[in-house]
């Protein structure tokens, strides 16, 4: 028996390839298999490769595997192109159909399958998907009865016939199987799962429920791949909890409307990518010197202009640290697993709030997209916090003509009320203004705000603003990166641990303002340093050099090609650097 399977589902974009991997992996989720699942899509609606690799393992898994077991194939493109990853012993389930062929010189063992025929004899063509779960289930002997819960969920609506069809398209897969393979085959036989039942999740799923979780209770946003999810889960959502959302015209409108909910008192939240980003540039910035809170999630993905946007990529840093004209204050955060950007997406608010600054919550379309197990969240561990804002609450009676909004105070941080508060109005406008709001251009006015401002960030708290593993105290190398390749990452260090190397590892989640001392404190027990991420100019690299230096000690590991790093490709680049 093994403790861990990869197993991976392909064809032409529209042929059900997602909902054949979403119901494989949602049945052994629910027997107590950790899963982390990827999947690789066209920039179009139908037509164009597309594939589901899932990880299955008894042990937590937060990367794709480096290797395939088994390849449930709908055309002959997908086993072309597929197959190299298959190692000895590996399988290939195909669509008798097309006829299908394994290269020359595979060493996978290959299983034509009809899937087809046997979905017509039922009724429909469609059911060839369960005919390969079916299948599947046959060589891992799984008992098909783990699919029934599933399948009744999924097609219950359509009624029970449905469900029955469905279930018998899978026995028959199995069927099939089990007299060509003569039983499951024992290389692929899957150690008993603890049984434990855990969340299947996106992490733009994670920070929908996190917003909401953390009081969100507005969302406009203008739909773009990989960000979409965060408002098809709130638009189901929010109403149960007395919020809406608003599908905007463009970005532009999205943030400007976030702005405008968030100055009203709502917790206020959107959502973008890359692109969707570079519109609301000079909205980040009346944001901030209006020193109005603001959540915003960009996902990032393989630019520049439309660049590719089914792909991983890390391109945005910069752009999140810099893109807004002039200077204010915002915090960058990084979560790296679908946990994380729950509890990170409650912290974004809070600190947007006790701040009064822009947060961008910054994910890639790995973590964004793909699916993993996260154990239950604790809700214990959510609070609301508010900081200064004051709306709700009586003020005080007074005879000064206008409120002190941006009034100069020690930690930078003013009162907050919210319009038509007794007592409490003010003026507000984008450009610079005393403390009541008024404009002014006065040198000493504007030195005073600007530095009332940044003084905000002086006294930011962050909880886990590195995530480390650091057992040595002189490694040979520490290895950092950032976002959803965290997993990845810790894969290619175990793999050189057991080489006899010492190896630290870091991950950056507060991007903005630097963590320099706790990098400082883990780069100085190291020999090397080696920033591994996904750009073709090393943006993280630039940021630890710039804050901490030693940069003659850093190494950088790039990958820009749209697809995610394996923990293979980690582990070899790494033995060539040291």
């Amino acid at each position: 028996m093994i403790s861990q399977l990869s197993w991976k589902v392909g064809g032409q974009q529209g042929e059900g390839i997602d909902s054949t991997g979403e119901i494989f992996a949602i049945a052994l989720n629910r027997l107590g298999y950790y899963l982390y699942g990827y999947r690789h899509f066209s920039s179009r609606i139908k037509g164009g490769h597309t594939n589901n690799k899932i990880r299955v393992s008894t042990k937590p898994a937060q990367g794709i595997a480096d290797s395939l077991d088994i390849l449930v194939a709908f055309d002959q493109e997908t086993i072309d192109v597929n197959s190299p990853e298959l190692g000895k012993g590996g399988v290939i389930i195909a669509d008798a159909k097309f006829g299908p062929k394994a290269p020359e010189g595979s060493p996978a063992r290959l299983f034509a399958v009809p899937f087809t025929e046997i979905a017509e004899e039922l009724g429909t063509s469609l059911m060839k998907n369960m005919v390969a779960i079916g299948a599947s289930t046959a060589l891992l002997g799984l008992p098909v009865e783990s699919f029934k819960n599933v399948v009744e969920e999924i097609f219950g609506k359509k009624g029970a016939k449905v469900v029955e069809k469905n279930m018998e398209a899978i026995a028959r897969g199995a069927e099939f199987v089990d007299k060509e393979a003569g039983g499951p085959i024992e290389e692929l036989r899957l150690e008993p799962a603890d049984g434990k039942q855990r969340l299947f999740m996106i992490g733009n799923d994670a920070i929908a429920m996190g917003a909401l979780a953390g009081g969100c209770r507005f969302m406009p946003a203008y739909p773009i791949t990989p960000a979409s999810e965060v408002m098809e889960y709130l638009v189901k959502k929010l109403p149960e909890f007395g919020g809406t959302v608003i599908q905007t015209e463009d970005e532009i409108a999205a943030v400007t409307m976030a702005i405008g909910g968030n100055y009203a008192g709502v917790r206020t939240l959107t959502a973008s990518a890359g692109p969707g980003l570079s519109l609301m540039a000079e909205a980040i910035g009346l944001a901030g010197i209006t020193e109005t809170p603001i959540v915003i999630v960009n996902t990032q993905r393989g630019g520049p202009s439309t660049g590719m946007p089914t792909k991983q990529e890390q391109s945005d840093v910069n752009a999140m640290i810099y893109n807004t004209h002039g200077e204010i204050p915002k915090v960058v955060l990084a979560p790296s697993t679908a946990e994380e950007a729950f509890y990170d997406a409650v912290e974004a608010f809070n600190i947007a709030e006790e701040y009064q600054v822009p947060v961008i919550l910054l994910t890639d379309l790995q973590l964004s997209l793909g699916k993993q197990s996260v154990e239950p969240l604790d809700m214990n561990r959510v609070q609301i916090r508010r900081g200064k804002f004051m709306g709700g609450q009586e003020l005080p009676e007074t005879d000064v003509e206008m409120f002190k909004r941006y009034e100069v105070t020690e930690d930078g941080v003013s009162p907050r009320v919210i319009p038509g508060q007794k007592y409490g109005i003010h003026h507000v406008t984008g450009v610079e203004h005393t403390e009541t709001g008024r404009p002014t251009e006065d040198p000493i006015v504007r030195t005073k705000q600007m530095d009332k401002r940044f003084r905000k960030l002086d006294n930011l708290k962050v909880d886990t603003p590195v995530w480390k593993e650091a057992a040595h105290e002189e490694a040979d190398v520490l290895v950092v990166g950032m976002g959803g390749i965290r997993g990845t990452i810790t894969e290619a260090k175990e793999r050189l641990e057991a080489d006899g190397k010492k190896v630290n590892q870091a991950h950056v989640r507060l991007i903005h303002p630097f963590p320099a001392q706790e990098m400082k404190e883990l780069m100085e027990k190291a020999k090397k340093v080696i920033v591994i991420e996904h750009n073709a100019t090393g943006q993280l690299t630039d940021q630890v050099k710039l804050h901490v230096g030693m940069a003659e000690k850093i190494e950088s590991i790039l990958k820009y090609d749209g697809n995610p790093f394996l923990p293979g490709e980690i582990y070899n680049k790494c033995k060539e650097l040291f």
